[in-house]
């Protein structure tokens, strides 16, 4: 899955700024990002979305455990990798149908939390179990949420394309020839909301999250770590 968001939508972390400009290295554009993506995935599908963001999925060489999922409501737009485990109960959480899956799952969560501000984030994101990385866009108010599992079972990735948008990506090697050394790996158990303007951990949300910049041999321009000791707080 790839998602693509210019600088309208969100800031990039100055972290990865500073590393992509600290180590120059090849970059391509966001549309070029996307091109490529289309064109070395069988059966792809992008949707741009507006004029500042794209989102990109296909089922190509996907996990039978950790399937990909996109959709679309009311606005919403959600890529979605993974499985939750206590999805019949998130079911009955935001009464939704048996059928639905997680995709929609997040999606309503995700509206939940929208209108019933200032209702916390980290709540929402707590409540999911299981291994899972999503994206989410809400172009009615040009909103951004990523959120990535505590294990970090499905992997997701972050970087900034050389027209300085932010791109995120479920594939390293595709945002490798992509982002140059402006490539960081997306926090495992932390969510980026475009509403607050940062990273924070959903378990431990009170605790600071720093970047740490990388060795110029590493592919990674920093690596982001939660402070402090663990004290869940996701259902506080």
């Amino acid at each position: 899955m790839l998602g693509v968001f210019s600088s309208a939508i969100v800031s990039p972390p100055d972290e990865l700024v500073a590393a992509g400009s600290r180590t120059p290295s090849p970059k391509i554009s966001a549309d070029a990002l996307v091109k490529r993506f289309v064109d070395t995935n069988s059966s792809a599908v992008s949707v741009r979305v507006g004029d500042d963001s794209q989102v990109a999925f296909t089922h190509h060489n996907e996990s039978m455990l950790l399937p990909r999922s996109f959709a679309v409501k009311d606005e919403i737009y959600c890529l979605f990798e993974g499985a939750l485990d206590n999805l019949g109960s998130l079911r009955q959480q935001y009464g939704l149908a048996k059928s639905a899956n997680e995709v929609i799952l997040v999606i309503e969560a995700y509206k939940a939390l929208r209108d019933r501000a200032p209702y916390p984030p980290n709540h929402v994101v707590g409540h999911l179990s299981g291994s899972f990385a999503f994206i989410v866009f809400d172009k009615s108010t040009s909103t951004l949420f990523v959120a990535s599992d505590q294990f970090g079972k499905v992997p997701l990735y972050w970087g900034i394309t050389a027209d300085g948008y932010v791109a995120f990506a479920d594939n390293i090697d595709l945002l490798k020839g992509a982002c140059g050394k402006s490539l960081a790996s997306f926090p495992q158990g932390c969510f980026f909301s475009t509403t607050i303007g940062e990273l924070r951990s959903f378990e431990n949300p009170k605790n600071k999250i720093t970047a740490v910049p990388a060795k110029e041999e590493e592919i990674w321009g920093a690596t982001f770590k939660v402070e402090g000791p663990a004290v869940l707080a996701a259902t506080e």
